[in-house]
């Protein structure tokens, strides 16, 4: 991932270097499980930890050579610790090494995107619960539907965002999952229980049926999880977008001092940010199909799968950081114009509440269909009409006033009436 994108705690765990370091985390814990089990010397492991170690330049050099990145880096450890090294990597193939290092970035990772997301939580509960009477109009199909408020539209957010967290633990269980079995996975020349005793070191589960490499269903379930984390992230920024419409103006990102929104036109304040999100979670969707195109490999391994990883994993990780980073701030600063919200509401003298209207005609006594002819009469008048006005139409209709007198209408359009229930929500998510 390009540096612009690239927070640099992630950035750090999908560097050559980070990752060299988890293959040698690997070998070492083989080697203390080998020792401990009774198949090589004590000191010979004690050797190897005083004296293992890496250049990431001179593997490179190596691998130019013997274009194999694994014997490439045991062949630079070995430079290093000398006659004790014939002990590393006995037993084991290359996969073994790739596969459970992965899954070390991989935990590693998801740690800190749970931290992140942590702060997305607690930004989300906060506005809510201050704008939790905030009243706007609620949409559906972009369409002018029924009041509700701010801080309800946010409290849905929080829910989805808990639901990813959820998902995202369970995942880390799921991906904390390593091999050492061998060619084909078989443990023709590795103990089982050397497996179990790295792998608990490292902080892992043997797997619990490997082929030569750990099946890479864990790896899409992975990223197709990071790539709903991003779409819900998604949803966020095109609602903010889509409430900052000239024509709407009722949220708006936070425009620093000094910040410009068009080199043409001064007056632009443009929602940047939830546009950048929007794009960044195409690319982990798409991520997320080459993940599921890996599953299938042939036999017990190819290498197909390994050069998307190198990309998918490290982009994927990377974005989803700076996704949750960003839009934490962005809710956290958030501009939200209740003045602006409660004109949209109004617009047309309040047709949104018409349906209040249509059912307090039925509770008199009125034929729905009736009921519903007369209310949508009126309010397609108001509809679209400079100065439309849904209530007056409503306070003048003779057969709505056989039905109810002006205070009964003026009930009608309350908000108050839609908000009754609003702290049920409210309840269930602890706010």
């Amino acid at each position: 991932m390009i540096e612009r994108y690239t927070l640099p705690e992630m950035g750090a765990l999908w560097t050559d270097e980070y990752k060299l370091q988890t293959w040698l985390q690997v070998e070492i814990a083989v080697c203390e499980a080998q020792a401990e089990l009774g198949y090589i010397p004590q000191d010979a492991v004690e050797e190897i930890k005083a004296k293992a170690k890496f250049d990431r330049a001179r593997v490179l050099e190596i691998e130019a050579e013997v274009r194999h990145d694994v014997i490439a880096f045991l062949t630079n450890v070995n430079e290093h610790v000398g006659d004790a090294g014939r002990y590393i990597h006995l037993g084991l193939t290359s996969s073994d090494v790739l596969d459970t290092g992965l899954a070390l970035q991989m935990v590693a990772s998801l740690n800190l995107i749970l931290d992140k997301l942590e702060e997305l939580v607690q930004a989300l509960r906060y506005q809510a619960q201050q704008h939790r009477y905030t009243v706007m109009v609620g949409r559906s199909h972009g369409i002018h539907a029924e009041p509700m408020t701010f801080g309800f539209k946010l409290a849905g957010w929080l829910a989805e965002v808990l639901r990813n967290r959820d998902r995202l633990v369970r995942l880390r269980q799921e991906i904390s999952v390593g091999q050492i079995s061998g060619a084909v996975g078989t443990y023709a020349n590795i103990d089982p229980k050397v497996e179990a005793l790295a792998c608990q070191k490292l902080g892992l589960e043997p797997d619990t049926a490997s082929t030569q490499v750990i099946s890479r269903d864990r790896h899409a379930n992975f990223i197709q999880h990071l790539a709903l984390l991003t779409a819900t992230i998604e949803r966020f920024a095109v609602e903010i977008r889509n409430l900052q419409r000239t024509d709407v103006l009722e949220v708006e990102e936070f425009f620093a001092k000094g910040q410009k929104g068009s080199s043409a036109m001064p007056h632009k304040r443009n929602p940047i940010r939830s546009e950048r999100l929007t794009g960044m979670a195409r690319i982990v969707r798409g991520n997320a199909v080459a993940a599921l195109e890996n599953v299938a490999l042939w036999h017990e391994r190819d290498i197909s799968h390994s050069s998307v990883e190198r990309v998918i994993m490290p982009d994927s990780c990377i974005l989803t950081h700076f996704m949750l980073k960003e839009i934490s701030g962005l809710v956290k600063k958030l501009l939200v114009y209740p003045d602006n919200m409660k004109r949209n509401m109004n617009v047309y003298g309040g047709v949104i509440f018409s349906q209040g209207v249509l059912l307090a005609l039925v509770e008199k006594g009125m034929v729905r269909e009736e009921a519903y002819k007369t209310v949508q009469s009126c309010a397609h008048q108001a509809w679209n009409t400079e100065g439309g006005d849904f209530y007056s139409l409503i306070c003048k209709d003779a057969t709505v006033n056989q039905y109810l007198s002006s205070q009964e209408i003026e009930v009608c359009f309350s908000p108050q009436h839609h908000l009754k229930h609003l702290d049920d929500v409210y309840q269930r998510l602890g706010i």
